[in-house]
């Protein structure tokens, strides 16, 4: 017969066996309310992509000075890890190139994730429309409102087409998105305009009666959906970043735009890394996870980093050895910064 010590010891390793067991199943399948951020992939905005057609150059400028810019104007990310069990969790935590974050910081209470990849999308969309924008500010050149999509039924679904270039609405001229919205404010639904437009070279008139917006029904409907554009037909500006999102990438891309309508190239041969939002004007944003960024330009081999003032303290407190840090607030300031390179010319630093 069992004495009552060994079967209180076989009942005390049970126990602990099945507590281990529920401890490591816990550990294994149950998601904690956190996501995990990381130094993502770097992309060149001089180089190119990979796509079911063959590469495709990121940032390509048709009729450019300098198609082919040597050297690298790289835009970083952040890796963000979702569903993490508690061991990833654990894990991550550990990690000195990881952070934990509230899952709720990035995917809102009712948002599915594929609401959030849409939005960033939509985010990329529109800092592609800045970077042209702020580029050719920059450059002073003249812009224009490109037609990206029409709405299926919409107003302007008989007249207007993808690429086109509307050049005046109701004999008012347009060279901006904000000049349209301004123009449809003095209209209400059911106004007949005169819309002027480019198709290719040649110039094209046509009437829209306007609609009822889906979203205000008081306010007038064009029903196109815009994009900024060189006022040239004979040049354009296309992107293609793959599936990255946000805004962050808006000056290394006006950055690139810049280089191929510029003689000479704007790195010096240094590998160049950066980020930060940029607005038609050239006003250069901050932005999140610049710690993980640097890392990550770090890792691809870059020389110097191109860092927003507002992002300036932190990334000179987390930033690796052999980068440096240039501190920018402008397109023009970051211009004139990458001048300097290779020469004892003083640039600002973080």
């Amino acid at each position: 017969m069992t004495s009552n010590p060994n079967r209180r010891r076989i009942i005390t390793i049970y126990v602990a066996v099945i507590l281990l067991a529920a401890f490591i199943a816990v550990g294994m399948f149950v998601r904690v309310p956190y996501v995990s951020l990381g130094p993502g992939p770097t992309v060149n905005t001089l180089g190119t992509v990979e796509t079911d057609a063959g590469p495709e150059r990121v940032v390509k400028v048709a009729g450019a000075v300098d198609p082919n810019p040597k050297g690298n104007l790289n835009l970083t990310t952040v890796s963000l890890l979702d569903g993490l069990t508690l061991f990833q969790a654990l894990g991550k935590w550990l990690s000195p190139s990881a952070e934990l974050q509230p899952r709720e910081s990035y995917y809102k209470p009712g948002t599915s994730e594929e609401e959030v990849r849409q939005e960033n999308l939509a985010q990329m969309s529109t800092s592609e429309d800045d970077a042209t924008l702020a580029a050719f500010n920059y450059l002073n050149k003249p812009t224009a409102i490109g037609v990206k999509e029409i709405a299926d039924k919409g107003p302007a679904s008989t007249v207007l087409a993808a690429g086109d270039r509307v050049k005046s609405i109701d004999g008012t001229a347009v060279t901006t998105m904000a000049d349209v919205a301004h123009v449809l404010a003095e209209h209400k639904p059911g106004d007949t305009v005169d819309v002027v437009f480019l198709r290719g070279t040649a110039e094209e008139t046509a009437k829209v009666t306007l609609a009822k917006r889906p979203d205000d029904p008081a306010k007038a409907y064009l029903g196109i959906t815009m994009r900024s554009v060189p006022a040239d037909p004979s040049l354009d500006v296309t992107f293609d970043v793959g599936d990255i999102g946000g805004p962050s990438a808006g000056t290394m891309m006006t950055l690139s735009i810049i280089d191929q309508m510029t003689p000479g190239d704007l790195s010096h041969g240094e590998f160049v890394a950066g980020t930060g939002t940029i607005d038609p004007n050239g006003t250069v944003g901050e932005i999140g996870g610049i710690d993980h960024k640097i890392r990550a330009a770090k890792e691809a081999g870059a020389t110097v980093f191109l860092v927003p003032a507002g992002n300036c303290s932190l990334a000179e407190s987390k930033a690796p050895d052999g980068i440096e840090l240039v501190k920018i607030e402008t397109l023009g300031g970051a211009v004139d910064a990458l001048k300097t390179l290779g020469t004892d010319k003083p640039r600002p630093h973080c």
